[in-house]
């Protein structure tokens, strides 16, 4: 019997090296594809978060002044990585590296990297034992340290352990990282601090050097120099002159008439093209103290009065008084879902002129109280805030440049005690960089909410969560694949 013929390939050698270089120019396109679909990604891309919780946005402000950064600056993230707060801080500045790379970012953890730490605190000087959790900025040498402790604003809140004991939490409310870590890149990419000048003396409430709750600046003081300024003390009494290099000078409570040479010298000092912020009291509510004509004559109106009310007092007094009606401007847009606390402030308003001058300034409130009830008894707001701002007009010549303005009608709301409550810290940031014309500071960099999702459950619940994690999930896997095993047995 014949053997039977041995089966016949299926492919031909030529198909079977067809198909294998069809396949190949097939791999290689695709491959050439990606490649360069990653190589235009590099410009052009277009990013976006899965998740609320990792989602960290930078504003427009922040983004534009970081594309136009071309200094090399080395950011050190000096942190306890087991922190709370350590993987917002780090995750902030990822995005700022994906932005501009030239941001270059090292993380040192000073309780498990001693040598690293060492490093650190040799290169940046750091010998307190409360230098712990910094963001140090490095551009060329010129270094700014920004504490990490301070970019979450937080409450306390009382929870209930395992065992059912009522103990309290610091509850994180708002981070303030962006306008912080801006800022700091503003400084060290600059090569020379604005001035700020606080008019001192025995006529003014407040003083930058004392610790005083309610007539000491200090804590105002430290922020200015936190936003990256040079503060200065000045005393006009007598024949003293306005230091040439103040870039933004503050009255902080004038609390009688100043003097012929004081007046003299901020009137010269605005005509000049300066910037100004004026911060009433009550104390002077039924006296002039000379101020108020300067400020007469730039349209503002400084009130004889102390505004209070019961109805939006957190005390139930007539002494302090919420504020929490803003306008939209650059100084309290920050604050805007928050609140200003001060204490019996004097209504500063626009004086209204039916026909302005060419060369008017710009007036505008931006602030007010909630509806008051005045001597007439009838429900009104009152402005506590005026922003002046004036450009040179075209052939004109100005020394200094735009002036700005900021009168408010309480002083003691930035005073070392008020500073932190409510948004008046908030708004303090925002201020200085409105008036020292840093504009990229503020404008749609203010503090973002931190939002909390917790899971309450019982100890009988967490349990049976647990043998459900534990038990449930790997048993069901193991029970249909058994099923499957048997279905395929038959």
């Amino acid at each position: 019997m014949a053997a039977d013929p041995l089966p016949k390939p299926s492919f031909s050698m030529g198909r079977k090296w067809g198909i294998a270089l069809k396949t190949g120019l097939v791999l290689l396109v695709l491959l050439s594809v990606v490649v360069m679909v990653n190589y235009i990604s590099r410009d052009y891309h277009t990013r976006f978060h899965l998740s609320t919780r990792t989602q960290i946005e930078l504003s427009p402000r922040t983004v534009g002044f970081l594309k136009s950064l071309t200094n090399q600056v080395r950011v050190t993230l000096y942190y306890d990585q087991r922190d709370e707060f350590y993987s917002t801080m780090a995750d902030l500045l990822k995005e700022y590296w994906k932005v501009n790379p030239r941001i270059t970012i090292d993380t040192v953890d000073y309780l498990r990297n001693p040598g690293a730490a060492q490093s650190a605190k040799e290169a940046y000087k750091l010998n307190s034992v409360t230098d712990t959790n910094l963001i140090i900025f490095d551009c060329g040498g010129r270094i700014r340290p920004v504490p990490g402790t301070g970019l979450v604003h937080c409450t306390l809140e009382l929870i209930r352990d395992e065992e059912g004991v009522e103990r309290a939490r610091r509850k994180p409310l708002a981070f303030l990282g962006e306008s912080a870590f801006t800022s700091a890149l503003i400084e060290v990419t600059s090569p020379k601090k604005p001035v700020v000048c606080f008019l001192q003396g025995p006529d003014f409430t407040h003083s930058i050097t004392s610790a005083d709750e309610l007539t000491g600046y200090f804590k105002f003081a430290a922020l200015a120099q936190e936003s990256g300024a040079e503060v200065m003390q000045v005393f006009l009494a007598g024949t003293n002159t306005m230091p040439p290099e103040c870039n933004l000078l503050i009255v902080p409570g004038p609390r009688s008439a100043l003097s012929t040479n004081e007046l003299s010298q901020i009137d010269n000092y605005l005509a000049q093209g300066s910037r100004l912020m004026v911060l009433f009291n009550s104390g002077t509510r039924t006296r002039d103290t000379g101020l108020e004509e300067i400020l007469t004559k730039w349209g503002v109106e400084v009130g004889h009065n102390a505004l209070g009310d019961t109805r939006n007092s957190p005390s139930g007094s007539t002494n302090d008084l919420v504020i929490a009606g803003f306008s939209m401007h650059s100084v309290v847009n920050p604050v805007l879902d928050e609140y200003l606390y001060m204490m019996r402030p004097r209504s500063i308003a626009q004086i209204g002129l039916r026909t302005p001058p060419a060369d008017a300034p710009k007036v505008e409130e931006i602030a007010y109280t909630e509806p008051l009830g005045n001597m007439a008894r009838i429900d009104r707001r009152y402005p506590v805030m005026v922003a002046v701002e004036k450009g040179t007009l075209p052939g004109g010549v100005s020394e200094r440049g735009t002036t700005r303005i900021l009168v408010a009608g309480d002083s003691y709301f930035l005073a070392n005690h008020q500073l932190d409550d409510y948004g008046n810290r908030d708004f303090a940031w925002s201020a200085l960089s409105w008036l020292l014309g840093r504009a990229q500071m503020i404008d749609g960099i203010g503090p973002r909410p931190v939002l909390e999702y917790r899971l309450i459950m019982t100890a009988a619940q967490m349990e049976g969560a647990e043998w459900l994690l534990l038990g449930g999930l790997p048993g069901g896997t193991l029970l249909l694949g058994g099923l499957v095993w048997l279905r395929r047995r038959r």
